[in-house]
């Protein structure tokens, strides 16, 4: 059989469970995916020397890293052109790009700071979002930034956050589509603190002050990010799952942003995103892969990468979900990386789309359990790959096993010539 006979045998036997897999193409294609630049530099970004600080490492030193804007773009435009479905660019603000002999600091960033990003992300019709840097800077006071005891330091971050607010603004009105703004902190304590109360509430105040920025909801839509600890913070951290989504639950406007990899390892977030549609019309989402402990592996098509998107799916939250990449791996080719976790997450995207959920939500409600079960486990074994081989061919995209082949042949023509 060749492909398409493949594709269309696939295609009646899905009918067969109710689903049109059609329909689940068409609309896996329009879901749209932030692809985070920090993955191509290992989160280096341009407006800082010296190592990574605030609870953040990334290990491995594969060759070819970029080390310019253009070298990142260029790496990124070799990635997007592996990766099927709708893109957004995520960035951080430590992304500046400052033109020769110029550079102003985190807290006076202004969005013509930006504007490259804006023209690569416009000539690919992509939106952007973006992330007040919080780390790798010296005005982190004794590991805290916007928890601080001292009011010169909250008084830089909390411009900086505020700077940030207006560079989305400038982001969405260029773009024509929302700008998801997370802030995230890698504030806390190494052992434990003789005061948990007094950080999280100059963390609020300082949240709080940055918010009090102008900017439009409909444009701009502002995240705060939980974390459960960092390196260096192990006994505390001041953003904690409680803290943000009740600062979210609070305050109008402002959305509660989950990172897979921010939980204890019992925890999962495929449970706790029909939690919170039930409360929130919309959350965000940072997809990644921890082992044992959040290390942002490149995210695969593993149980609940799986998960995490069908309770998006069945939960009808593709519009009320932002969906964004955040891993970093040094230790492989960084074009591979980007390209593996964005179509880890679209197979997992599609797969829920391609799944007969209304057929075993009503076993479920009709208590038919046993034969809950059993549809369960036949769905895990439908011809799902011949699926998306053809989702991959309408993109315009090389299969899973071609791919690679285009990584390896930019890696030896232009990455590795970088050292040379």
């Amino acid at each position: 059989m060749t492909a398409k006979e493949r594709f269309e045998s696939a295609k009646e036997i899905y009918a067969s469970y109710g689903v049109d897999v059609e329909a689940a193409i068409e609309k896996c294609m329009e879901a749209p995916v932030a692809l985070h630049c920090w993955q191509g530099d290992d989160v280096t970004g341009f407006d800082h020397d010296g190592p990574l600080t605030g609870g953040i490492q990334t290990t491995g030193n594969y060759p070819g890293k970029a080390k310019t804007p253009e070298e990142l773009m260029q790496d990124m435009d070799k990635a997007l052109s592996l990766m099927p479905g709708k893109k957004k660019l995520n960035l951080h603000a430590c992304y500046a790009i400052f033109e020769p002999g110029e550079f102003v600091d985190r807290d006076r960033i202004e969005p013509k700071h930006f504007a490259k990003w804006v023209a690569f992300a416009k000539e690919r019709n992509m939106g952007i979002d973006f992330n007040p840097t919080f780390f790798s800077h010296d005005k982190v006071k004794d590991g805290l930034t916007l928890s601080s005891p001292d009011e010169g330091t909250r008084k830089f971050w909390i411009d900086h956050g505020k700077a940030c607010i207006r560079i989305s603004q400038y982001f969405a009105e260029e773009t024509g589509m929302p700008c998801v703004m997370n802030i995230w902190t890698g504030d806390g304590y190494k052992d434990i603190p003789a005061d948990r109360m007094g950080p999280r509430m100059r963390y609020k105040e300082a949240i709080e002050e940055i918010l009090s920025e102008p900017f439009d909801r409909d444009k701009v839509k502002p995240c705060v990010e939980s974390k459960v600890f960092g390196i260096g913070v192990e006994a505390y951290t001041v953003g904690s799952a409680e803290f943000t989504l009740s600062f979210a639950a609070t305050h109008e406007g402002c959305l509660p942003l989950m990172d897979n990899g921010h939980y204890h390892p019992t925890e999962v977030v495929s449970d706790k995103i029909p939690a919170l549609l039930c409360f929130y019309p919309e959350i965000a989402l940072h997809i990644t892969r921890p082992i044992r402990w959040d290390s942002d592996h490149v995210v695969l098509f593993d149980d609940e990468t799986k998960e995490m998107a069908k309770e998006i799916v069945r939960c009808d939250g593709l519009d009320r979900v932002y969906m964004a990449l955040d891993y970093f791996d040094a230790s492989i080719n960084r074009v591979s990386a980007w390209a593996m976790g964005f179509r880890s997450w679209q197979k997992a995207l599609l797969t829920a789309m391609c799944t007969p959920n209304e057929a075993l939500k009503k076993l479920q409600d009709e208590n038919r359990m046993t034969e809950l079960m059993v549809e369960q486990e036949a769905v895990k074994t439908l011809p799902f790959g011949d699926v998306w081989n053809e989702y991959c061919q309408r993109c315009g995209v090389p299969s899973d096993r071609e791919f690679y082949a285009e990584v390896k042949k930019y890696e030896d023509e232009v990455q590795l010539k970088r050292n040379a």
